[in-house]
């Protein structure tokens, strides 16, 4: 089979879905790799290292398309919603999409990528089991973006964050607050502490506490109990207004004698809820940072602006999002083995594995045969289950 990689074409996007290295495990598995030129360069991989280790190098988008069996990308349609629409025209039936879809985005998205007769696969919507671990592309991203989050708050408050004894005195160190600690957040309090910080972190699910004081973070009690606080895939489940409005009030305080305060807390295909209101943001010092991960879903700040930085208090808040882009040789380098990995699972003797009974393949497994066929995005848009789904077999 063969497996294209076409450039990313999302404005700014810099990461790549292959890089050089994990060729040679395709090559070994039966895979043949074609690649779009200069699909790495941005990320720091040139052609002629794919080159080297026998990927075939095409010269344009349309090429690797008619040559893919297997099409991996980092943004799909449906997560690239700049320039995703126009891939459509080139994928064909029965032809295999990976990548990040935002399956829980917009149902016209799926039906578009449906109606092309494509079997796509969402790596958003891989299991969090120790199985499909090497394959949890969302967390790898979650990853980068938290050390990042990090990074971009230290350059930007006024002050350092470690402690430093000098001739000129003591200098005390930062505060860094985390506010949820799913994989993002968890990384960025190693980060902060790495970097000297005094990291501290609420997280709504009980079972982050020993998470969080692991790394060496202290977890922020609150008098506060969430009803069903997680679901089964560890994620934080969104709850009513009246426990969001008490979270707010008991929080205001501890974020208030924070340098910097970094939100993550993000419940899949809903509206980020806001934790941090604009009267916390006042309450701040001035020149302490907001870094707001959760700014592509409407923030959990309320004054965040998606994709902008601004000032409002004199607080800096910063809503980038896709900052996994922004490192795009090591977010491409841990994309391409969860990439490698998956398909390595998929296809085997040549053949690829649609084993429903399979939790892998049954919760990626988003469009096959021009129906949207996963059970619970049909579930989130309420369309009906499908009849007669098979189990078993190869696609």
């Amino acid at each position: 089979m063969i497996v294209g990689v076409p450039r990313e074409s999302f404005p700014g996007e810099r990461r790549v879905a292959l890089v050089p290295a994990v060729i040679p495990g395709l090559t070994k598995a039966g895979f043949g790799v074609a690649l779009e030129a200069g699909a790495g360069a941005e990320a720091g991989y040139p052609d002629a290292e794919y080159a080297a280790k026998g990927a075939r190098i095409l010269p344009g988008r349309a090429e690797v398309f008619r040559a893919a069996d297997i099409v991996v990308q980092v943004l799909c349609h449906g997560s690239n919603d700049k320039t995703g629409a126009a891939d459509l025209p080139l994928l064909r039936r029965d032809q295999v999409l990976i990548g990040f879809l935002r399956p829980l985005g917009t149902l016209e998205t799926i039906e578009d990528i449906a109606g092309r007769g494509v079997t796509s696969f969402a790596v958003e919507l891989m299991p969090r089991t120790t199985r499909a671990q090497s394959m949890d592309a969302l967390s790898s991203m979650a990853t980068i973006c938290g050390y990042k989050a990090v990074v971009i708050a230290a350059d930007t408050l006024p002050r350092i964050f470690p402690m430093l004894t000098t001739a000129a005195g003591t200098i005390t160190p930062g505060r860094v607050l985390v506010i949820g600690a799913g994989v993002a957040g968890l990384q960025a309090i190693a980060t902060a502490r790495r970097l000297g910080a005094v990291a501290s972190a609420y997280d709504l699910r009980p079972a982050a506490r020993e998470q969080v004081q692991s790394l060496g973070g202290r977890f922020v009690e609150l008098p506060l109990e969430a009803r069903d606080a997680e679901d089964a895939s560890g994620y934080a489940r969104a709850q009513d207004e009246s426990f969001y409005q008490r979270q707010r009030e008991l929080l205001a305080r501890v974020v208030a004698d924070s340098d910097v305060v970094i939100t993550a807390a993000v419940v899949p295909g809903k509206k980020s809820p806001a934790l941090v209101t604009r009267e916390m943001v006042a309450g701040m010092a001035p020149g302490s940072v907001i870094v707001d991960l959760a700014a592509e879903r409407g923030g959990n700040c309320e004054l965040t602006r998606a994709g902008e930085r601004i000032v409002e208090h004199g607080v800096t808040i910063i809503g980038w999002f896709n900052l996994a882009s922004s490192v795009p040789y090591h977010a491409s380098q841990m994309y391409a083995r969860n990439v490698g990995a998956f398909l390595l699972h998929l296809v085997q003797g040549g053949s690829l594995q649609m084993n429903r009974d399979d939790e892998i393949v049954r919760d990626t497994l988003l469009t096959h045969r021009g129906k949207l066929v996963n059970p619970r995005v049909r579930e989130f848009f309420s369309l009906p289950a499908l009849e007669d789904q098979p189990t078993g077999g190869t696609g």
